[in-house]
């Protein structure tokens, strides 16, 4: 795949993952828009860390429609201008709804997700960063967000778990499943020139990268 090419990229994954950190390197690399989650004008997150099952429904509307605002321009996107790289992807947004709300509070919401669903760009390429909940609940610990002092390491484990099946089933893009256990594409650069050059090399729409050891 010809990266340069591009032009709707996604990183994904569980909280703590990294996604947002490659997000920005892939965007500098490619000289891309960012187009990026911002939990901190969802004004129900910190109660929902709090309390999840009160504030689940108003927490997950929120997202919806903040996500579903931010990537309706993509639609209309000039094929000639700027590339865009996103740290999220519009068509996880109901595995979180699955994992904190009801069964009622979940059919009200697949309504409302499959009215907005058709407004949503397909990426050329979505990376998935993978990683261990122990990985995760230290990478959520170093970073010291405020938000994120509520989140537990049983609902990081139902997260790691909700991203594992939600993938194994997604095919609407090209995907490329990244074990982010050894890597650190911030402090290594080698990590992200490896990265680069094994979606370079992709030929299928499904792929995987590990580096042993890295």
């Amino acid at each position: 795949m010809e990266l340069a090419r591009a032009r709707y990229v996604v990183v994904e994954g569980p909280i703590g993952v990294g996604k947002t950190s490659l997000a920005r390197l892939l965007g500098m690399h490619l000289q891309a828009d960012l187009l990026l989650e911002a939990p901190e004008d969802n004004p129900f997150l910190p109660q929902f860390y709090q309390d999840m099952a009160r504030y689940a429904l108003p927490t997950q509307l929120n997202f919806l429609f903040q996500r579903v605002d931010q990537i309706r321009p993509l639609s209309q996107a000039d094929l000639f201008g700027r590339a865009t790289v996103s740290d999220f992807l519009f068509d996880k947004d109901p595995l979180f709804a699955r994992l904190n709300l009801s069964d009622d509070e979940f059919a009200l919401y697949e309504k409302i997700y499959t009215h907005l669903k058709p407004q949503a760009a397909v990426p050329d390429l979505v990376i998935y960063l993978q990683a261990k909940t122990e990985t995760l609940v230290e990478r959520v610990a170093r970073r010291g967000s405020p938000i994120e002092q509520g989140i537990s390491e049983t609902y990081l484990a139902r997260l790691a778990d909700a991203y594992s099946r939600f993938f194994y089933r997604y095919d609407e893009a090209p995907l490329l499943i990244v074990n982010s256990d050894a890597l650190n594409f911030v402090d290594n650069p080698d990590h992200l020139h490896v990265l680069l050059q094994h979606i370079g090399d992709m030929r299928g729409r499904r792929e995987f990268f590990n580096v042993a050891g890295a």
